[in-house]
């Protein structure tokens, strides 16, 4: 049981969109847990919203703490209405793993994010033998605290149906420029890459939101929102429609056509990216990727093979101008023997089954007044 897929899809609901089909295909029967919207076929549903909640999940905390809350209370009141389960499987960041370790059956819950936050829950987790975890990369669950590491039974790497025969198709002539696709945020480092893309003259394609705005003709440029903030200071002002040009988000297939079309997928980041899904899309798609060598990316990226990676920002353009050489029919090949839904799907049902398999806590040996024997 998961979170899924919205009218406008979005990271973590692409992650169970592209999950679900798969294991299904492998005999697994899957109650989703999503919105009324979702047309994502699967075996039954809980539903407490008609649609997606992301555009109201950008407002302060306290206007919008319930509605996690709301999707998980209505996940917990269909199972003690009687829906039965073998297993749990979460994707809700930190509100689902307490609601699953309330929950008392097997669970696995997936984490998508940055493990350094919440260390008050994380740095104190107690599964009680019934709640494991799981990462999107080793790199991301060694950030973990030893808490949440006692919990951890792998990681996943994330897929895309994008993989699915890439390998067997034919791959788009390339043209001049580069790409970096993901939501516009300081982690992402777009606008080192738009600096970069002036000083050494080369053409940058920024794709993806800032903030909740998909494009330019919805963006508040005053807003408060912190991600609109630093696109306003820190990547507008290089953003002049010729040598660096931002088009909002883009979907398929135009999406596949700019990534496809890329010289680079550059990714010049300032963080420890937990699961790269842009690196396993560009692929996917015959791109390279040319980035620094944080977080998942050397999980993902063979470097001299499938793409370029550096710990020195000041490389970057070197590496750009070298990302020629990389064959893009090695980029798909290793995506479509790595990073296909179907390689996911069969890794997580591995963990289901390791979760299963897991002894039950054994029940603590009261006295005569109900408390614990040696307390």
């Amino acid at each position: 049981m998961a979170t899924g897929p919205a009218r406008r899809i979005r990271g973590i609901e692409n992650v169970v969109a592209t999950l679900v089909p798969p294991l299904r295909a492998l005999g697994v029967e899957v109650v989703l847990a999503t919105v009324g919207a979702s047309t994502l076929p699967a075996d039954g549903r809980v539903t407490v919203f008609e649609d997606g909640q992301f555009a109201a999940l950008q407002r302060p905390y306290n206007q919008v703490s319930g509605v996690a809350q709301a999707h998980l209370h209505g996940v917990v009141r269909a199972l003690r209405s009687g829906l039965d389960v073998d297993l749990v499987h979460d994707h809700v960041e930190a509100a689902g793993l307490a609601t699953v370790a309330a929950l008392g059956l097997p669970a696995l819950h997936t984490l998508h994010w940055d493990l350094g936050k919440h260390p008050e829950l994380y740095g104190t987790f107690d599964g009680g033998g019934r709640v494991w975890v799981n990462g999107v990369s080793a790199a991301q669950l060694a950030r973990a605290p030893q808490a949440l590491r006692d919990h951890a039974i792998g990681h996943v790497h994330l897929a895309t149906p994008l993989a699915d025969g890439a390998d067997r198709r034919p791959l788009p002539a390339k043209g001049d420029h580069v790409v970096i696709l993901g939501r516009i945020t300081p982690g992402k480092g777009q606008d080192l890459g738009a600096r970069l893309a002036h000083e050494y003259g080369f053409d940058l394609v920024l794709a993806g939101p800032v903030g909740p705005h998909h494009s330019a003709s919805s963006l508040v440029l005053d807003s408060d929102n912190p991600d609109v903030r630093f696109f306003r200071s820190s990547v507008a002002p290089y953003v002049d429609g010729v040598r660096v040009r931002w088009l909002g988000t883009v979907a398929p297939p135009f999406r596949d056509e700019l990534v496809g079309t890329a010289r680079a997928m550059l990714a010049p980041l300032r963080w420890e990216e937990p699961g790269g899904t842009f690196v396993v899309e560009s692929l996917a798609l015959g791109t390279p990727v040319v980035a620094l060598a944080r977080g998942c990316l050397p999980e993902l990226v063979e470097h001299g093979r499938t793409g370029l990676l550096t710990s020195a920002e000041e490389e970057l353009p070197d590496l750009l101008h070298a990302a020629d050489k990389i064959d893009p029919r090695e980029c798909a090949k290793e995506a479509a023997a790595r990073f296909t839904p179907s390689v996911m799907a069969t890794h997580y049902l591995s963990l289901y089954k390791r979760v299963l398999n897991s002894p039950p806590p054994a029940s603590p040996r009261l006295d005569s007044k109900g408390q614990p024997l040696g307390a």
